[in-house]
């Protein structure tokens, strides 16, 4: 587990850049500290560095960070992560968790809400942040969902680059 490297009277920005395009995070240290301490330390690490958005739910979420690219595993580790301020919305990231995972239980692995579905989901999963541009392009990878409506989105979308601003 990453030891807290992150000032959470700072602000901390996250620039991921896919094959679709940039989406940049707003990361909430200020009310999720173990949360941003954890994405920041897997991002400055490279640790999403090419590595696939592996689901694509209609009206719901695109989720990545699985380091085998299956939906599956994670850094080797979990945190216990801190639940969001209020329910989420369309914008919220937060960490993805199994349905047998206590809440808050986070890896490597998270969402970005792109539909109005998010907004019923139970606050059980760690909050990280909101999405303050490339909104349009999370939207976009979501629309890749398969004809299901839930799994690996088709064309395959890859995250190139994710970096960690501090100000």
């Amino acid at each position: 587990k990453p030891e807290m490297t992150i000032d959470p009277s700072k602000k901390y920005t996250a620039t991921i850049e896919t094959t679709e395009g940039t989406i940049v995070i707003d990361l909430d240290a200020a009310n999720a500290p173990t949360s941003v301490n954890n994405f920041v330390y897997l991002s400055r690490n490279g640790f999403y560095d090419g590595l696939l958005i592996t689901r694509a739910s209609k009206d719901f979420v695109i989720q990545t960070g699985s380091p085998n690219n299956t939906q599956q595993g994670g850094p080797g580790y979990t945190i216990q992560s801190e639940a969001p301020p209020g329910p989420y919305a369309i914008g919220s990231v937060a960490w993805a968790k199994t349905g047998s995972e206590a809440a808050g239980t986070a890896g490597s692995q998270f969402f970005i809400g792109t539909g109005s579905g998010i907004t019923s989901l139970p606050q059980d999963y760690g909050y990280i942040g909101k999405v303050s541009q490339g909104l349009d392009v999370a939207q976009k990878i979501m629309g890749f969902a398969p004809a299901s409506g839930d799994g690996p989105p088709s064309p395959s979308v890859q995250m190139t680059k994710v970096t960690i601003t501090e100000s």
